[in-house]
């Protein structure tokens, strides 16, 4: 399924159009087969047969399972592999995309085949001993496809991914800067920054530069960096092992862990008792490996997991109580300061006493405050001058910049003022120690209260993150299957193939399937599908879903980071990694904004000092606390500090995290900020049919017979026949012949010799002494049987239905014409309906699209290539996904209008535009709070999109679908 604008899809209409009158004139199987190297016949065949058909009617015979690469290599064969791509035109929708991958997945040595069918290209990764590239172009071009190889291969460790947390950001010009000295590292090939989570994603090559080296670029902008994870982890663990005594005990562990099949690399860190080990979760894991430490030297060490560092909760808990312990501590000092200098001088008594001069015209109350406001100036405030000295040394500003000059203009005059008064005995001034004291506590007090806002945006992540659950009941079994105990197990020790138990109200440990009983699984928590999930044998089930009513015993398929929940999570994180277009608006704001807020806030101090020496507004305006020079002084200072660059920098990548957060916990898996905001464009949806718009699962529908048979021993033979075949209408009929037998378990058929595909055209093979045929009218052509007319008449019909329609012959016979169709989606009309009422048009037909959603049925490539992922399979979350990014674009409008308008009428205000007519101007304190609370704001604002709720019409067609199924 894919999304465009509607001017992408009216050319295409007119083809759909053009291909539709090609299959009314010739017929599914006659001409379009007899031209199958015809690229547009090809296509016409793809989309008429389903999608899902195979590009001739012939079955082709049931392989033994194959392994992915070949058993050797498991063994220790020091052959490598190789990873290539190639350019493969002439494919239109996933089905084609799935029939080149079964071509290349047929041939020895492959160990893995991703084709990308928006982009025409496959990935290969392939074993040359075994197979070489002329053989794979060979199979694609066999598929119907034309193949050719792109230059260059691509090396398997050429690319490699490093997520870092990055702690000391602000807000965008930050970001500008670590990523421009990120880029400036020679071997790294993207970086890319998010300011709301406090992130950095790096695709580096690691033969030029290590991970360490990357971390050292980041602390050199001024920030620091801790490592979350390379692309090495994905099977990596970490053990702690208890016991060790000597280096000659971590040598013998060593070497007993290098001689385990499986074991790739072990390295080992004395210090903290720790080792790491890489390998291949197919074939070993961290069980084994705690077994084989602690059965060297007798038992004579312990080994376990070893314990996490700190997470992302963890963290950020951390850092909330940083601000929070700088704000108690700015207080206790600030406090005392604002008391001295705004309240105690109205209490009689206690304002004569601090009043009271010391030195000439020094008074105790400028010497307490003198005191308590330098401890927040360079003590509490030391981040900011940190954080100003990193931006100004990589020739960027940042809002550190503007806290740092704002403050010291305060404190440094005001120190001034303290000298002036201890030396003169007639000096006259203000001090401003509670200006720079509050503007601090105040900026401090609005990022304690920014974090706490931001933890909130990533709490979908942390909500995925804890569905794991931390102990699983692992069954031991003999050589027959047999259990002979049971044991609880830390889960993060389940490797592939262990089979657990799931009792009910415990959630499922891992990905796998059911190997025995049956029960109910609440899968909402991953797929947002509110209905429970019949699961009983060889069902597939979900790490992090509940089991409800019955026990399972699951196999399990894929552990750790392969699981489909930890595979949701990087995708979110990935998806908040990923900036929107729009926020490239902030980012050149940005480059400039700081220095023009520094560069105002001088001219505003200058035009206001001017002003008041040549006396060009009355003396009454001026304070009678201060003079001309300070109430410039304070005009320019307010500038400085209420002008707030970080609430443009959250503007996009808050809400994007809510948005993406908030559409995983209802099943639509968005792919960046780049799809969010395509998405909301979107006024044309064009829909794949199979799979789709329809059922994906085709079923026969009808069975004319045409000469004297019984329905059921017709079905055993050609069942015989098709069973061979591991094509969708092959399955369809077998599954409809199985309906006629007693026992509808038994999977035995009636042998059929002689079997023979025979390309383009169906299947021959021999049963019980008959020979039969299943397929088009050309094989019955061809193999010299007359087609009845009526046979013709049911054909038609067939075809004018949309329906499938196969001959089968019997002894040179025709004797029976089998109808299959796919069904539509009870919801497919509706949905239609409701995208028309949003001012989205739908057609059907493949095109190039600005967005490309895929449902979580669909194939591995048809998910990862896709922008958009609707996870329950449910054609209505085409309209959540469309909903939802509307809501979130909205949302960040609002943010942008909100922090620009902010600052649009913030900063004048803060300069006096107010003053001369109202008398009403904003002390520095206030302009510093009230930049604060623009930050909060923006966050907040955002926050309101945890509230989304889908269209209410999708509840109603819920209900529909209920009362159809």
């Amino acid at each position: 399924m894919y999304t465009s604008t509607k001017a992408t899809a009216k050319s295409q209409e007119k083809q759909c159009r053009k291909l539709e009158e090609i299959e009314k004139n010739n017929g599914i199987f006659e001409e379009g087969r007899k031209e199958r190297k015809s690229k547009m016949l090809m296509r016409l065949a793809c989309i008429l047969c389903n999608n899902n058909s195979r590009s001739d009617l012939s079955p082709r015979p049931r392989y033994p399972s194959m392994p992915r690469y070949p058993k050797t290599m498991e063994d220790g064969c020091e052959s490598q592999s190789s990873k290539v791509l190639f350019s493969v035109m002439g494919m239109t929708c996933s089905a084609c995309a799935a029939s080149v991958e079964k071509a290349i997945k047929r041939l020895s040595g492959i160990q893995q085949a991703i084709v990308d069918v928006l982009n025409n290209r496959a990935q290969v990764i392939y074993y040359p001993s075994f197979v070489d590239k002329e053989k794979i172009i060979e199979a694609i071009v066999d598929a119907g496809f034309e193949a050719t190889l792109i230059d260059e291969e691509i090396s398997e460790g050429s690319n490699q991914i490093c997520r870092v947390r990055v702690r000391g950001m602000t807000c965008t010009s930050c970001v500008n800067a670590i990523e421009a000295n990120l880029l400036g590292v020679n071997g790294v090939k993207k970086a890319q920054v998010a300011l709301a989570t406090e992130e950095a994603e790096i695709h580096y090559d690691p033969k030029l530069v290590t991970y360490n080296e990357l971390l050292e670029a980041i602390e050199d902008s001024g920030f620091e960096a801790i490592l979350i994870s390379t692309g090495e982890d994905r099977c990596k663990v970490h053990l702690k092992v208890d016991g060790i005594r000597t280096d000659n005990d971590w040598k013998m562990i060593e070497n007993s862990l290098e001689t385990l099949t499986g074991v790739q690399t072990v390295s080992i860190d004395p210090k903290l008792d720790k080792i790491s080990i890489s390998y291949k979760s197919d074939v070993t894991g961290p069980r084994d490996f705690i077994e084989v430490i602690e059965s060297v030297e007798s038992g004579c060490f312990k080994a376990m997991i070893y314990p996490e560092e700190q997470g992302r909760d963890s963290q950020k808990q951390e850092e909330i109580k940083q601000y929070y312990r700088s704000l108690l501590w700015s207080l206790i000092f600030m406090i005392p300061v604002f008391l001295t200098s705004m309240v105690f001088m109205h209490i009689p008594g206690v304002g004569h006493a601090f009043d009271t001069k010391v030195v000439n015209m020094l008074t105790v109350g400028e010497i307490v405050r003198w005191v308590l406001a330098t401890p927040i100036q360079f003590i509490i405030g030391r981040r900011f001058y940190v954080g100003s000295y990193n931006a100004l040394r990589h020739g960027s500003a940042n809002m550190d910049v503007l806290i740092a000059l704002g403050t010291n203009a305060a404190y440094f005059y005001s120190v001034y003022t303290v000298l002036r008064a201890a030396t003169s005995k007639n000096f006259e001034g203000t001090d401003f120690f509670e200006t720079s004291s509050m503007l601090i506590s105040f900026v401090l007090l609005g990022k304690y209260l920014e974090v706490l806002a931001k933890g909130k945006t990533s709490a979908a992540i942390a909500k995925l993150m804890n569905l794991a659950p931390e102990t699983a009941t692992l069954l031991i079994l003999d050589s027959n299957g047999k259990i002979l105990t049971e044991k609880d197990i830390d889960s993060r020790l389940i490797q592939k193939n262990d089979v657990l138990k799931v009792i009910p109200g415990a959630k499922v440990a891992c990905d796998g399937f059911v190997v025995w009983g049956q029960s109910y699984v609440n899968e909402s928590m991953i797929t947002g599908e509110s209905k429970p999930v019949p699961k009983r044998n060889g069902d597939m089930v979900i790490g992090g879903t509940v089991n409800q009513n019955g026990v399972l015993h699951i196999k399990a398929t894929r552990v750790g980071s392969e699981s489909a929940l930890s595979q949701i999570v990087r995708l979110v994180e990935s998806a908040q990694m990923n900036k929107a277009p729009v926020q490239k608006l902030a980012d050149r704001i940005s480059r400039f904004f700081v220095p023009l807020v520094i560069l105002f806030a001088t001219s505003t101090w200058l035009a206001w000092f001017i002003a008041g020496k040549y006396h060009s507004y009355p003396e009454s305006w001026i304070p009678s606390s201060m003079d001309s020079f300070e109430l410039a002084l304070q005009f320019g200072i307010s500038v400085m500090v209420i002008a707030c660059p970080c609430a443009l920098g959250l503007a996009t990548p808050t809400a994007v995290m809510v948005g993406t957060g908030v559409g995983a916990s209802q099943g639509v898996l968005i792919k960046g900020g780049q799809a969010l905001e395509t998405a909301h464009k979107v006024n044309c949806i064009v829909f794949d049919k199979t799979g789709t718009l329809t059922e994906g699962k085709p079923v026969v529908v009808s069975t004319r017979l045409l000469k004297q048979i019984l329905l059921q021993e017709f079905y055993e033979m050609v069942a015989a026949v098709e069973v061979n075949s591991e094509h969708p209408l092959a399955k369809a009929i077998v599954e409809y012949a199985k309906k006629f037998r007693e026992n509808k378990e038994d999977q035995t058929w009636a042998e059929a010799a002689d079997f023979m595909a025979i390309s383009g055209n169906g299947v021959k093979a021999t049963v019980n002494k008959k020979e039969i045929l299943v397929g088009n009218k050309s094989l019955m052509l061809d193999q010299g049987i007359t087609i009845p007319a009526e046979a013709e008449e049911l054909l038609s019909e067939a075809e004018g239905m949309a329906q499938t329609g196969i001959l089968v012959s019997m002894n040179h016979e025709v004797t029976g014409v089998i109808a299959i169709s796919d069904p539509l989606k009870p919801s497919a009309p509706e949905v239609i309906s409701i995208l028309k009422s949003m001012d989205v048009e739908s057609i059907m037909i493949t095109v190039a699209a600005d967005v490309g959603m895929a449902i979580g049925a669909g194939t591995d490539i048809a998910i990862e290539a896709a922008d958009i992922v609707l996870m329950r399979s449910n054609l209505e979350d085409v309209i959540t996904a469309i909903d939802l990014s509307r809501k979130t674009f909205t949302r960040i409008r609002y943010n942008y209008i909100w922090a620009l308008g902010y600052n649009v009428l913030g900063i004048p205000i803060a300069a006096g535009a107010l003053f001369p007519s109202l008398r009403f101007r904003l002390p520095p304190w206030i302009a510093g709070a009230a930049m604060a609370a623009s930050s909060i704001s923006v966050v907040c604002w955002s926050l309101l999109l945890k509230n989304y709720r889908r269209p209410k019409i999708l509840d109603t067609l819920e209900v529909k679908q209920v009362r159809v199924e």
